[in-house]
């Protein structure tokens, strides 16, 4: 079974209630957690999970052969991303920080003049602790195209044989998003009562509706606002399952890199409740087996 765990705006909680409810679920089941936020992970840091097993991650980047180029400009006028120009003896020069990696250039040259090189992008990671299989991935510093280490950590969870993967996607609705939603048994957009909040929410909820994908909501520091979420979840037929209050003791929680469902305490009942929702969801009311 596949949760994607998301909410369009950045900042809204979703990676805390994702790593609370896999500490939760973790305790019935084999669970795998993939933090999909590549430009901005942080599920490690909020599990004191040390990042382990690194792989690179890197894509496609075309070297030209200047003794076989005919300077016929095929390759430039293909590429999408005008990463290649021409100029020194009209002979084609690559834009590193513009190519896309897509191979386009290569395919389309007649000549034999462009061969395999590579550029590193990103990295992912496995780790494990408190019981659960933690897959991060993260982008190079300076690097702007997070679709590949997407791809590539996805491709690494799901190599892992677990009963329940979770993912937690970065925030808006790109096409790494999207990705990271395909083929999900749950979404669980997370919004908070504000503006921003509910537009996000809407955003996403579009998405998910176009995906086909049944979604769930939570609001987070749900007594911080006034946003009527209740409108937008009734216009796409959504429901919210969970409403959480502001709470310092979830700061402290975040701050510590503690999940606060291993300590107990008030708050913990409400992501124990959150995951015990979702396990209904997906496997009924007597829950799976593993």
């Amino acid at each position: 079974m596949k949760i994607a765990v998301t909410g369009g705006k950045g900042g809204t909680g979703k990676s805390t209630v994702a790593t609370n409810i896999s500490v939760v679920l973790g305790r019935k089941y084999s669970v795998a957690l993939g933090d999909l936020d590549v430009e901005c992970p942080n599920d490690h840091i909020l599990l004191s999970a040390e990042l382990n097993n690194e792989r690179k991650v890197e894509i496609f980047k075309p070297i030209f052969d200047y003794a076989k180029c005919t300077k016929c400009s095929v390759c430039k006028n293909i590429c999408q991303e005008n990463a290649i120009v021409m100029f020194r003896n009209n002979y084609p020069f690559l834009i590193p920080n513009l190519c896309s990696g897509c191979t386009a250039c290569k395919l389309a040259c007649s000549y034999n003049a462009i061969k395999d090189g590579s550029k590193l992008v990103g990295h992912t990671y496995e780790s494990e602790i408190h019981g659960i299989k933690l897959f991060t991935g993260m982008l190079l510093e300076g690097e702007e195209r997070a679709y590949p280490v997407v791809l590539a950590t996805l491709k690494r969870i799901f190599s892992y044989s677990a009963d329940i993967y979770i993912v937690d996607t970065s925030a808006g609705t790109s096409n790494s998003v999207a990705k990271s939603l395909e083929s999900a048994d749950l979404v669980v957009a997370v919004t908070e009562p504000t503006p921003l909040g509910a537009h996000d929410l809407e955003g996403i909820l579009k998405l998910t509706k176009k995906l086909n994908l049944k979604t769930k909501i939570v609001v987070n520091r749900a007594d911080i606002g006034n946003e009527k979420i209740d409108k937008i979840a009734e216009k796409y037929s959504s429901e919210i399952v969970m409403e959480i209050p502001y709470s310092e003791e979830i700061v402290k929680s975040y701050m510590a890199g503690r999940p606060v469902v291993l300590d107990g305490g008030k708050m913990a009942k409400y992501y124990e409740d959150l995951a015990k929702i979702i396990e209904e969801e997906l496997y009924g009311d007597s829950g799976g087996e593993r």
